[in-house]
């Protein structure tokens, strides 16, 4: 992620410029101000911890805490109360915070505008992903993208949560629907179907299943239902009116792979699931749920070359795989610059 990527924090001399400007900066009462400390402002407002924007940043927690201290000093004024629960933005870090993002969305447009091809394709690209198709469908691909564009560090978050674009824990998203407000550029990305399966031992060991009623008498496999993170999750019913899971887990792998191991039947995603050998589909007929999924970028990040190349590559690799993740064939693997 890039965060104001020009830093006026350096390169101050007695006779150049920028002493110049420094003394203004003193003479206005901002003795003290630097413009790189708005990187930290940004991330410690949008994660709402100190741990978490510095490892974000690459920092130490002891840096993070003492440039939000030397910015808030600079402009005199508290940015932040501190909770033991994290940071909260007081009613001048609310004003600053506008005001940042709007100079990174400038610093972003600058990059992208007037910067060669060369350098736009060189940094630090994000995705977040469900895990299921960020484990199963994009890391296996991910090594045609970084081939093709071996200057992008790339970085795939593959976990069972939302993901805010608006506090820039990712550059692209990848979400069960689209999004209902927010600065955000959307578009369907594929349709996919999920099945019931379970593993052979578990069905030679229990009673049939010839309907969807014949689940009641066996342990069913899916999501806790309080951290059930999109609505679009919720499975259960469109298998069988008032089916509930015996076995819960927040994660779709932690799920097959307990459904692997017989500890029940569960909803998997075909792509997942069509070529394991150790896995059975269970009344395929009956039991058919279609989902989709949409892509998301920041509308301030929409053209971005490093952005653009990432989006372009899984829109093609999801147009190829339409056969596989509707669970009907199983496609090749594209190159990234087909």
């Amino acid at each position: 992620m890039v965060f104001l990527p020009f830093s006026f924090a350096h390169g101050y001399s007695e006779s150049g410029t920028p002493a110049v400007q420094k003394r203004k900066y003193e003479e206005g009462g901002l003795e003290r101000f630097d413009w790189d400390d708005l990187r930290f402002f940004l991330a410690v407002a949008r994660s709402g911890r100190l741990t978490a924007a510095a490892r974000r940043l690459g920092a130490d927690h002891a840096t993070v805490s003492r440039r939000i201290t030397s910015l808030e000093e600079a402009l005199k004024a508290k940015l932040f109360e501190r909770r033991p629960q994290g940071y909260t933005l007081t009613a001048h870090g609310e004003r600053l915070l506008a005001k940042a993002e709007s100079m990174e969305t400038e610093a972003l447009a600058i990059q992208s505008d007037i910067g060669g091809a060369d350098m736009a394709l060189s940094g630090t690209v994000r995705i977040g992903a469900p895990d299921g198709f960020g484990t199963a469908f994009l890391a296996p691909r991910l090594a045609v993208f970084a081939r093709a564009f071996p200057g992008l560090e790339i970085q795939l978050i593959a976990m069972p949560r939302l993901l805010s674009l608006s506090k820039r824990e990712a550059d692209v998203a990848i979400t069960l629907a689209p999004p209902k407000e927010g600065k955000v550029v959307a578009r369907k990305l594929a349709d996919y179907r999920l099945g019931l399966y379970a593993s052979r031992d578990y069905l030679a060991a229990m009673p049939p299943v010839t309907k969807p009623d014949d689940l009641f008498e066996h342990r069913i496999i899916g999501y806790i239902d309080d951290l059930i993170f999109s609505p679009e999750l919720d499975y259960l019913d469109e298998v069988a009116k008032g089916l509930r899971a015996h076995v819960q887990s927040s994660s779709v792998i932690a799920q097959m792979n307990a459904v692997v191991a017989g500890a029940g039947i569960g909803v998997i995603h075909h792509f997942m699931a069509h070529d394991d050998p150790r896995l059975v589909p269970v009344l395929p007929e009956a039991v058919q749920i279609t989902r989709s999924f949409w892509l998301l970028v920041h509308a301030d990040l929409k053209d971005v070359a490093r952005v653009r190349a990432i989006v372009d590559f899984v829109v093609r690799e999801a147009k190829a795989a339409r056969s596989l993740l509707m669970g009907e064939a199983k496609p090749e693997l594209r190159s990234a610059a087909e």
